[in-house]
């Protein structure tokens, strides 16, 4: 035949093939079961061959049909990588970051001039949300996310462990006086997050059987905490790499010295042929930098 089928019947073929069902197909396609079906007998009908054998219990590929839909699998799956290979160099300068709304306040952003000035020709946006995102759905090509690590079909690398420790301003470290006790905490604001747990695991760390641990203002992320303990409102418990410039140049004080360990880590996951693409792999390369080079531990 001179002219090719139309790209639509020969999705719908391709689609009921592989699925040997033209209800799966038309869920895939986002269309009805009829309409698959219609297409496909158009596909039959202009190509003056049957493609499937109908039986009651569901389809089954004629000969021709097997050989047919091997092809249209190796033709798109070919269209596929094309295309994906097309917009990847049209974006290779662009890298689409995902994680959280306070790790990119606190730690990424105020970092993020460095990666600039050394990789001016790469640019980073940042999708910020607390939401699981899907790297090919949504368009993400690195993640930093917060857990256990192991994430099914992705490469994942600890990137940076979590330690609480209670922080607040100057002024209201200088009234807890020099090298205070923890039960000294009785007497001021706790800023909780939603995680209000955490205050009660450090108090029993600590020792400090005489403090409630759950009373004070809770705030829904730990963002809205930390702009509550930087306005003077109390003491919260914050990430030490979230805060760890301000402890360096002394905006901000940890007057307790002992950290809440967490088995909880920030994980840098990327699909596993990610760093093939050199801004991806210099964004990596970056981050790992940053992290061996924080500010040692007060």
């Amino acid at each position: 035949m001179d002219q090719l089928p139309s790209l639509s019947a020969l999705r719908a073929f391709e689609a009921s093939a592989r699925h040997l069902s033209m209800t799966a197909a038309a869920r895939e396609l986002h269309v009805t079961p009829g309409a698959v079906s219609l297409q496909v007998r158009d596909l039959e009908t202009a190509l003056g061959v049957r493609l499937f054998e109908r039986r009651a219990r569901g389809l089954a590929l004629t000969a021709d049909g097997a050989d047919y839909s091997a092809a249209l699998r190796t033709a798109f799956r070919l269209v596929r990588e094309a295309t994906a290979a097309l917009t990847t160099r049209a974006r290779d300068g662009v890298i689409t970051v995902t994680c959280t709304a306070g790790f990119a306040t606190h730690w990424l952003v105020p970092r993020l001039l460095r990666f600039e000035q050394a990789h001016p020709d790469i640019d980073i946006r940042i999708s910020a949300s607390h939401r699981m995102m899907d790297f090919q759905r949504d368009g993400i090509d690195i993640a930093i996310r917060h857990g256990l690590g192991g994430y099914e079909g992705l490469a994942s690398e600890r990137l940076l462990d979590d330690e609480y420790l209670p922080i607040c301003t100057p002024e209201l470290a200088a009234s807890l006086g020099p090298s205070p006790a923890a039960d000294a905490l009785e007497g001021f604001t706790l800023i909780h997050d939603v995680y209000r747990r955490d205050w009660q695991l450090w108090l029993e760390a600590a020792g400090a059987a005489k403090v409630d641990g759950t009373r004070g203002p809770i705030f829904t992320d730990g963002t809205g905490a930390y702009h509550a303990m930087k306005a003077g409102l109390g003491i919260a418990l914050m990430r030490r790499s979230f805060v760890e410039v301000e402890l360096a140049d002394g905006a901000l004080v940890a007057p307790f010295p002992l950290g809440l360990a967490s088995a909880f880590a920030y994980h840098l996951v990327y699909p596993p042929t990610a760093l093939e693409r050199p801004a991806i792999a210099a964004f990596r390369a970056w981050l790992f930098s940053e992290v061996s080079h924080t500010t040692p531990r007060v």
